[in-house]
């Protein structure tokens, strides 16, 4: 069963790292994608860029409207993801509570959809 991991935070809280420290937080994710791999659950992942740098769009009665910044303004924005292939959801619950974001944001997860396939034509 497939799962997205879905890492949130608050960067406003996060600590001011020196380099060694930024060094230190980059291993503790370099090692948990490794965990996850080793595991043979992940299929993909990556972090996202600051949310400063997101752009919104919509469609109404045909009418593009793009907009700079995120789709919702909260303290805690997303920040990356992984997608997982597990048994079940107590494996990804381990998956999650393992994450490095999980000490000092939210991980959410999220089945994925199984949906029919498309028909030809």
């Amino acid at each position: 069963m497939q799962y997205m991991l879905l890492i949130y935070g608050d960067m406003s809280g996060y600590p001011e790292l020196d380099e060694a420290g930024q060094a230190a937080e980059m291993k503790r994710w370099y090692d948990y994608s490794d965990w996850l791999a080793q595991k043979g659950w992940m299929k993909a992942g990556d972090a996202l860029v600051d949310v400063d740098q997101a752009t919104s769009v919509r469609v109404r009665d045909g009418e593009r409207i793009v907009t700079d910044g995120p789709f919702a303004e909260t303290k805690e924005t997303l920040g990356g993801y992984y997608l997982l292939e597990v048994e079940n959801l107590d494996d990804a619950i381990e998956a999650a509570a393992e994450c490095p974001g999980a000490s000092h944001g939210t991980i959410e997860l999220r089945p994925v959809a199984a949906l029919p396939e498309m028909p030809e034509g």
